[in-house]
């Protein structure tokens, strides 16, 4: 069952009290919450970034029902494998309540929109190896690469 009239747009500044719970809800379903739960100095660093000329950050949100649903943080950057940008779709996330109902295919779309619109030949992203649902749906809009992800924290 998809949503009915769900609709992917740049987030304006106005958004920050939508977003903000969207925001925690991510984080919290990747263990940050409480204790572990992102600064607010780093809530508010990142906020500001997305309307940042000088950032390569961006974000989409999904509305729909009058309010904000969903949301997708991407990157632009240089990349050694093509001359024009690639796009990294860095946080994706849909409400509980709407999970199911197409709001992250739109948001992945909409990515995908505004990649195009950038002059990027590539989206990517990561995900975690347990989350099995969301890789559902990565599977019907994307090419898995099979690359593993490393990384050390400094």
């Amino acid at each position: 069952m998809a949503i009915e009239g769900v609709a992917i747009r740049a987030a304006v500044p106005g958004d920050f009290a939508a977003w903000l719970p969207l925001w925690h809800g991510y984080n919290a379903f990747y263990g940050r919450a409480g204790e572990t739960a992102p600064a607010v100095a780093l809530t508010a660093a990142t906020w500001e970034r997305f309307f940042d000329g000088m950032e390569p950050m961006e974000a989409l949100v999904a509305e729909a029902g009058g309010g904000l649903v969903g949301l997708a943080h991407i990157i632009f950057h240089r990349n050694t494998g093509l001359v024009g940008p690639t796009c990294y779709l860095q946080d994706l996330f849909a409400a509980p309540d709407v999970r199911g109902q197409g709001v992250g295919r739109a948001l992945i779309e909409g990515v995908y929109a505004r990649a195009r619109a950038a002059g990027a030949r590539r989206v990517y992203w990561h995900t975690h190896e347990s989350n099995a649902v969301a890789q559902r749906l990565y599977d019907q809009v994307a090419e898995r690469s099979g690359f593993i992800v490393y990384r050390q924290d400094l």
